[in-house]
């Protein structure tokens, strides 16, 4: 969707009404509503994201450095502060997206209550979250639009007004939304897909777990499923897609085999060397013998002449033999992009090793060069901890520390912060998004859930000042006068959620009859010189 000028928009409308508007409307005011009204429908804005998010993949491929980032957002709110920062510090939302997480999703916006990451909230409660993202991306277009407009009344040089007006950046950005492990069956997925697109959402993150026993990617306990089972999912996401007609649309195939040491069935293999035998071929197995024979209930497999039983616990699951999950998370992948036809991948790691993904990358990369991922930079990981074990081991194998210099066991000691270690342990964390974009194929960074563990970390300090001995001083200080201090626009409260939108539709509407808020007893007034 191209966006028309406000010349263009005011022609057309004057060709239109060339008698005027009925009901005496000002077809200045009709262009304004219009250029406001960034997007006509939800599937606009799948459609224009996709493509910009096809584009971003395109210029990473000749310039690893031009990798995007999101951050996970759980309210409209949050999605909206993140991009008028973002705009605010860059002047540009160029390669900037927004993650929808299941993880904060399951947490914090479910009817059942906080609940862990195992798909136990409502289906649709992700798509909800996606409608509300775009309300309030959209409406702070039209805030920033509207304040425009105001100026282009008063201003002496209307063109460069208008200039601005033509070249405002829309903060309606590409979604990942996160469908967890489809919610179901093969149609139940392709189902939800098309609900996550029609609500706005480009780009659908789907992880080959099993969907009735999915755990976060963090934690112990994932089945995997076969991986005939995930494409048939990966199929229907793309089907979704096609129907709908946003035809770059993205998906991300995410593998937990790293970390899965289960497998819900075992898929029927037809020919030696076929997917599904190459998925069993990893399975803790024992011969069977004069020693070892089958027993009540067992199952056996022919593996490379030999018959064999897998180990069944008694939930039924079966395991894969251990140190087996890189290889599997490897042949995931080539999987899910050569027969699943997947955009992305997403390797859940265990810790932030730039070195292990990048290992697992060049192994896809021989057979697929362009394989890139998403990769998850995750509240789960202790990255203190992480990076200064790493900087202590490289430190010890150089042979520039003995480990007594640096016992593991203290390395979290806030003596450390400002310790040649530790500061190198933070010029590697700073760098970390730089080095698995260059080094590992790492498209997009992402933050799953950096919105609830912010906004406990404020409320925690906060009440803690505010019910304890600072009282008012606690807020003022720690909250208010930074946002003054740093530019945020949120401390006009009142305008950041509409109030001059409002009082601009009633004058358009009522004339000199219009009853605004914004006269000079409104508060919002102390603020106006600071943000």
């Amino acid at each position: 969707m191209t966006r028309k000028t406000y010349s263009e928009t005011l022609a057309e409308l004057q060709n239109r009404y060339p008698d005027g508007v009925p009901g005496g409307i000002r077809i200045k005011d009709l262009a304004q509503l219009k250029l406001q009204n960034t997007y006509s429908t939800p599937l606009d804005i799948a459609r224009k994201t996709a493509t910009l998010m096809r584009k971003d993949m395109a210029e990473y491929d000749r310039d690893s450095s031009r990798f995007t980032q999101s951050l996970g957002c759980w309210s409209g709110f949050h999605a909206m502060q993140m991009m008028r920062a973002v705009k605010r510090g860059k002047g540009t939302l160029d390669k900037a997206y927004v993650y929808v997480s299941g993880w904060m999703v399951a947490g914090l916006r479910n009817r059942f209550g906080h609940l862990p990451d195992q798909s136990m909230h409502e289906k649709t409660a992700v798509v909800d979250l996606i409608e509300e993202i775009y309300t309030s991306l959209r409406q702070a277009d039209e805030v920033e639009l509207n304040d425009l407009f105001a100026d282009l009344g008063t201003a002496d040089d209307k063109d460069a007004v208008i200039a601005k007006i033509d070249a405002h950046e829309s903060y309606v950005r590409p979604v990942i939304a996160d469908i967890d492990a489809g919610f179901g069956n093969v149609h139940a997925t392709y189902l939800l897909a098309r609900k996550m697109i029609q609500a706005g959402a480009c780009c659908i993150q789907i992880e080959n777990q099993v969907s009735d026993a999915k755990q976060c990617g963090h934690q112990d306990g994932k089945v995997t499923v076969p991986r005939e089972d995930f494409i048939e999912k990966l199929r229907a996401c793309r089907m979704a897609f096609e129907e709908l007609g946003v035809d770059d649309g993205v998906i991300v195939a995410r593998t937990d085999s790293l970390g899965a040491g289960l497998t819900q069935k075992i898929p029927v293999s037809r020919v030696a060397g076929d997917m599904a035998a190459e998925y069993t071929k990893w399975l803790d197995v024992t011969p069977v013998s004069d020693l070892n024979p089958l027993e009540h209930g067992e199952i056996a497999l022919q593996q490379n002449g030999q018959l064999v039983k897998p180990k069944r616990l008694p939930n039924g699951l079966y395991k894969f033999r251990p140190g087996t999950g890189e290889d599997r998370a490897v042949e995931d992948c080539m999987a899910s992009l050569n027969e699943g036809g997947a955009d992305l991948l997403w390797i859940e790691t265990a810790t932030p090793d730039v070195k292990q993904i990048a290992r697992m990358v060049n192994r896809i990369r021989e057979a697929a060069p362009h394989a890139k991922l998403t990769y998850n930079n995750s509240p789960s990981f202790n990255w203190t901890l992480n990076l200064r074990k790493q900087v202590r081991e490289d430190w010890i194998e150089a042979g520039k520390i003995r480990p007594e210099n640096y016992p593991e066991a203290c390395l979290m000691s806030e003596a450390y912060d400002e310790d040649a270690l530790g500061i190198e342990a933070d010029a590697r964390l700073q760098a970390f998004q730089t080095d698995i974009a260059r080094e590992a194929g790492v498209f997009h960074n992402l933050i799953t859930l950096p919105t609830f563990h912010s906004t406990a970390k404020v409320m925690n300090d906060l009440s803690l000042g505010y019910f304890g001995d600072q009282k008012m001083l606690a807020y003022v200080k720690n909250i208010q006068r930074e946002e003054i201090r740093t530019g945020v626009s949120a401390v006009r409260h009142q305008h950041e959620v509409g109030s001059d939108l409002g009082d601009t539709f009633k004058e358009m509407a009522s004339g000199d009859r219009a009853l605004k808020a914004g006269g000079e007893h409104n508060t919002m007034n102390q603020f106006a010189s600071v943000a």
